[in-house]
């Protein structure tokens, strides 16, 4: 019998060392210094213009996280942008090969998901830099058209005449808001 027990607590031992730990298996494993490294360098966020223009172009394997409220998602929300709660992102499952752009009001919420998101090991994330507000002013209102502005549908914001572009930046917002998205 002791015998037995000793084969068996052999055998589970060499198989706990294969299988690795169930502490890194829940815990996030984070290397500070790379991180800082892409904050410096910028790494960390996209543009709205960059993502407008990753949006209109197709990038393959994109995929737009709004971390916004429910009611907040409903009012308006990106082109291809799903819904996802900031406390569901550790157990969203994710593909390694995917581009993700995280979207919150201001982007602090979106910055700290970034975090989160390195730490599980995902590589190719990043966070819209000025959050919703940064998207409605450079691609849906911006003071000067684009293609990007055209194409997702804005309108210009007002520049001192009003009356040129249909009542400005509220009138735009306001357009949005009922063609939704």
């Amino acid at each position: 019998m002791n015998r037995t027990l000793a084969i068996a607590a052999l055998v589970l031992g060499a198989l706990a060392a294969i299988g690795g730990s169930p502490y890194r298996a829940q815990h996030a494993n984070v290397d500070a210094a790379r991180l800082a490294r892409a904050i410096a360098h910028e790494d960390d966020h996209v543009t709205a213009l960059e993502l407008a223009e990753w949006i209109r172009d197709r990038k393959p394997r994109l995929r737009i996280i709004d971390l916004r409220s429910e009611r907040e998602f409903a009012t308006y929300h990106l082109p291809r942008a799903e819904r996802v709660p900031i406390e569901a992102i550790p157990s969203t499952p994710f593909a390694r090969d995917e581009t993700l752009v995280l979207i919150s009001d201001g982007g602090a919420h979106a910055a700290q998901a970034w975090v989160l998101l390195q730490s599980l090991g995902y590589r190719d994330v990043y966070f819209l830099r000025g959050g919703l507000g940064e998207w409605l002013d450079d691609v849906m209102s911006p003071a000067k058209p684009s293609d990007l502005t055209r194409y997702f549908g804005g309108v210009p914001r007002a520049t001192g005449d009003e009356a040129a572009y249909g009542g400005g930046t509220s009138a735009a917002v306001k357009a949005m808001r009922r063609r939704g998205c």
